[in-house]
């Protein structure tokens, strides 16, 4: 329950942050430079979406095409959705954290947080992880050609 409660007061404090920051921000360099800022990182973060989105898309392809899980491009592909929304999101602080979820190299090493913690769970009867009863995935395949 802590960390719905952590989230929730994120979620509520950061559109008060952000504004405090557009303002202070605009009253230096002043509302149309700020305004032209706000627009170009969003402009910015949807080209930088679309490139990173595809070429993790042609990553996920390529894996599969060899026979290889493609492990970090499943967990890549939401974090440069989230990057995507947080660019979309007017304020510094989300574009900030929206510039890094599009950073092949951080992304990568969030991803790789991500698996070798075991954040995630596959869905259906597979987890990530040791099994307590048995170190075998049982299931079955067919070669079709």
């Amino acid at each position: 329950m802590k960390g719905f409660q952590s989230i929730f007061l994120l979620v509520l404090l950061i559109p008060f942050v952000e504004i405090y920051l557009l303002l202070k921000v605009g009253g230096i360099i002043g509302a149309f430079p700020t305004i032209f800022l706000v627009v170009f990182t969003a402009v910015l973060g949807t080209w930088l979406l679309r490139q990173q989105g595809f070429a993790t898309f042609q990553r996920l392809q390529e894996n599969l095409a060899k026979g290889t899980i493609p492990a970090y491009e499943m967990i890549e592909g939401p974090i440069i959705l989230v990057g995507g929304v947080l660019l979309l999101t007017p304020g510094f602080i989300t574009d900030i954290l929206g510039f890094a979820c599009l950073i092949p190299q951080l992304r990568r090493k969030i991803a790789q947080y991500i698996i070798e913690n075991h954040l995630v769970q596959a869905g259906g009867h597979y987890q990530w992880g040791k099994s307590k009863e048995k170190d075998a995935l049982e299931g079955e395949f067919r070669k079709e050609d």
